[in-house]
């Protein structure tokens, strides 16, 4: 059927598609215009677009203040109808307002209560935009996405195995975006979770545990960890189930929807938009049943009463007004005189303060100086508090926790270092409880690691104090604090390894640390990390570079513990030291051998120019001493032959060495009969007999002796015999001079 141009619909459709403004006058006029018939395409569509306009509304006005109201609003509407426009808009504006995600929870739980149809396809829309998320690693999507499950989860629309599911998914392959949403909704339902299924959440818990342990992942998620442990200990009081306000349907009423993430889900993406509902009216029907039941009669009546009490309101106000009116002219006159005795009384009210305040800050300051107390019962009852809260912790964080919530002073940060360091040397064996403990103190600030740097000088300083149990622990204990990073390694500049410097107390307290050391980081790590530059002006001590006893000792020391590996630098170094000395010891014997040799050669130059004018047989035997010996002066025991005349070579040669058998048949001597004589022996040091001969010859003693060894060749021989024995009695008398031979000579 043909339709005229002047058609409202025509016309409508014409505007819509030039996409030009309408001015909401024209526009109502127009939808007016249009014969309302509940079957034409063009009424549904306009009262879908209403519809849609007034969910929106609805839902942007949204707070924790109006939310009854908006509850009422939107049960006036078609929510069958609008199912999908309602879901969509909640979904999107919970996204870009997280903080108000309690609110939208508590109003689908409302809306939920009477339709369910609504929480159904709330979380199905949810769940699956998790997975979407989640697979293109998207965070802010899976945040948005958890975060409204979470409340839903809260306000019982949702089952806990929902969220679970969710948890172990982010848990099972940890990152510090998985770690950081599973502990942002741990925040939001782990209180719930802790009351209806406590089993499933101390695993959660434990795995967060060993993460933590770990450390496999960045420091701000390993702190995320730690914040929500230290929420679970506290109960999650920051972190109720339901906000104060929002708890808007009974038990009774709640309607839960038990979805999983292996369910496989729809969308309906369909309801989102329009489509012809050729049964307008029937549903339209339907729902005005639901709405009667849902609102009822009482919601007009209060409709009726708020429009009267609105008129009454006006009335009161206006009358109200004209009696002020009147007041304030009655009252003019009276105000300056009122405002001078109120400042008056102001002003004496003041000084009144001002007396009194002075009063009560003297007698305070009376107090404070009467109370002294010379008893420490403060640091003794601090003390048991810091014992008792050790003994009584089942972790370390909750340790940890416990200390830091007592607000401890600066100053009274070394006294809890203290008792740490003292219950763990009560153990009977030593307990990493203690050193995980103090690991997370020393992380905690500065003057925390500074108080364990300073007890650690002290410790060491008294070791010879403690016990060997106690020692052992004390020692392990920095050990561990070490080889965790929660200490500098420049504490360790106060140890000196030497033998002067240590007592066998601080030698055990090195060996048990270095051996912690060694369990934690394993040897060649330690190695490492004991070769790196800027540790070594402090490991000095340790380690010696310099004295080469100190270096001795130190290799010794570590090669008795085991630790003989770390000691090869120091073996090179002392290789290094022991070459260069004995390098400087050489030439300063070449030098000194120099200067020996240039001597015994002047000396060997005069002692020829004095001797020079002598008998032939002197020079003989001087050419004769530096030729090497003859074949008949070798080491027989044969006689010797008689002959007449001795020649002096040979009385040389049997003068100056020593033989190694006596002759068989001493010599024939007539002046002296008992004298032996002794074989030839060999050549080992002809200088010596050379050199005492020419002392014999350049003696000034000698000198009136000299003709009698020219006079007879024989007297030489008889001579050096001499000088091997005492004249015949066997004793040896060596070293006589050549006076002493003839005053024996004279005697006999």
């Amino acid at each position: 059927m043909d339709r005229s141009e002047n058609d409202p619909e025509i016309k409508l459709e014409q505007l819509r598609a030039s996409g030009r403004y309408v001015p909401p006058s024209k526009l109502k006029s127009l939808i007016d215009n249009i014969h309302k018939n509940e079957d034409t395409v063009e009424f549904q569509k306009l009262e879908w677009e209403k519809l849609g306009k007034k969910i929106n509304g609805s839902i942007n006005k949204l707070s924790k203040q109006n939310i009854k109201s908006i509850v009422v609003d939107l049960f006036e509407l078609n929510l069958n109808r609008g199912l999908g426009v309602l879901v969509k808009s909640l979904m999107k504006a919970q996204s870009e307002a997280l903080a108000f995600s309690p609110v939208y929870a508590s109003l689908v739980s409302v809306l939920n209560s009477k339709i369910p149809k609504i929480g159904e396809l709330l979380i199905s829309r949810l769940v699956l935009q998790f997975k979407k998320s989640y697979k293109s690693n998207n965070k802010k999507l899976c945040v948005s996405s958890t975060s409204f499950l979470s409340h839903l989860v809260n306000q019982q629309v949702s089952h806990e195995i929902l969220i679970l599911q969710i948890i172990y998914l982010m848990l099972n392959n940890p990152t510090d975006d998985s770690v950081d949403i599973c502990c942002s909704i741990l925040k939001q339902v782990g209180l719930l979770l802790t009351e209806f299924s406590s089993s499933a959440t101390f695993e959660v818990f434990e795995k967060l545990r060993r993460i933590l342990q770990d450390g496999n992942i960045g420091k701000r998620s390993l702190y995320i960890i730690e914040g929500i442990f230290n929420a679970r200990r506290s109960g999650f009081d920051e972190f109720p189930v339901i906000p104060e306000g929002l708890d808007l349907v009974e038990e009774s009423d709640q309607i839960m929807h038990k979805i999983s993430l292996d369910d496989k889900l729809k969308a309906n993406d369909l309801l989102n938009s329009f489509e012809f509902d050729p049964e307008y009216y029937e549903h339209e029907e339907e729902y005005d049943s639901i709405r009667k039941e849902i609102l009822g009669e009482s919601e007009e009546n209060e409709e009726n009463e708020e429009n009267e009490e609105n008129e009454e309101n006006e009335e009161n106000e206006e009358n109200e007004e004209n009696e002020e009116n009147e007041e304030n002219e009655e009252n003019e006159g009276y105000e300056e005189y009122e405002d001078d005795k109120n400042d008056e009384l102001v002003e004496d009210n003041r000084k009144e303060e001002d007396q009194i305040g002075d009063l009560e800050d003297k007698d305070d300051a009376k107090k404070t100086l009467e109370i002294k107390d010379m008893t420490d019962t403060n640091l003794t009852n601090f003390r048991k508090t810091i014992y008792l809260i050790l003994k009584g912790s089942m972790s370390p964080d909750e340790a940890v926790h416990k200390l830091l919530k007592l607000g401890v002073k600066f100053d009274d940060e070394p006294k809890v270092v203290d008792m740490i360091i003292k219950a763990c040397s009560q153990e009977t064996t030593y307990s990493k409880y203690y050193g995980v403990t103090g690991e997370k103190l020393a992380l905690q600030s500065k003057s925390w690691s500074q108080a364990f740097k300073e007890l650690f000088k002290e410790n060491y300083e008294v070791m010879h104090r403690f016990e060997s149990n106690q020692l052992r622990n004390i020692s392990k204990f920095w050990g561990h604090l070490l080889s965790s990073g929660a200490l500098d390694w420049d504490i360790l500049s106060v140890i000196k390894l030497t033998e002067k410097d240590t007592t066998s107390a601080g030698r055990i307290f090195i060996k048990f640390v270095f051996q912690e050391l060694v369990e934690d980081l394993g040897i060649s790590n330690l190695q490492i990390r004991l070769d790196e530059e800027y540790l070594r002006p402090y490991l000095e001590g340790i380690f010696p570079v310099e004295s080469k006893d100190d270096i001795r000792f130190s290799i010794n020391y570590f090669t008795a513990i085991g630790l003989g590996i770390l000691t090869e630098g120091m073996r090179e170094n002392l290789q290094k030291l022991i070459d260069s000395q004995n390098y400087s010891r050489g030439r300063s014997r070449s030098r000194s051998l120099s200067r020996s040799t240039s001597g015994s050669s002047r000396s060997r130059s005069y002692s020829r120019s004095y001797s020079g004018g002598r008998s032939r047989s002197a020079v003989r035997d001087r050419s004769y001493s530096r030729s090497p010996p003859r074949r008949r002066d070798s080491f027989s025991r044969s006689p010797i032959r008689r002959t007449n005349n001795y020649s002096e070579p040979n009385t040389l040669t049997a003068s100056n060495h020593k033989s190694r058998s006596r002759s068989r048949t001493p010599p024939r001597y007539k002046n002296i009969p008992n004298l032996r004589s002794r074989s030839p022996s060999p050549v080992r040091n002809r200088s010596r007999s050379r050199n005492f001969y020419e002392e014999s010859l350049s003696s000034s003693r000698d000198n009136q002796y000299r003709g009698r060894f020219s006079e007879n060749d024989r007297t030489v021989s008889h001579y050096n015999s001499y000088r091997r024995s005492d004249g015949g009695s066997g004793k040896s008398y060596r070293g006589r001079s050549s006076a002493d031979y003839y005053r024996h000579v004279n005697r006999r």
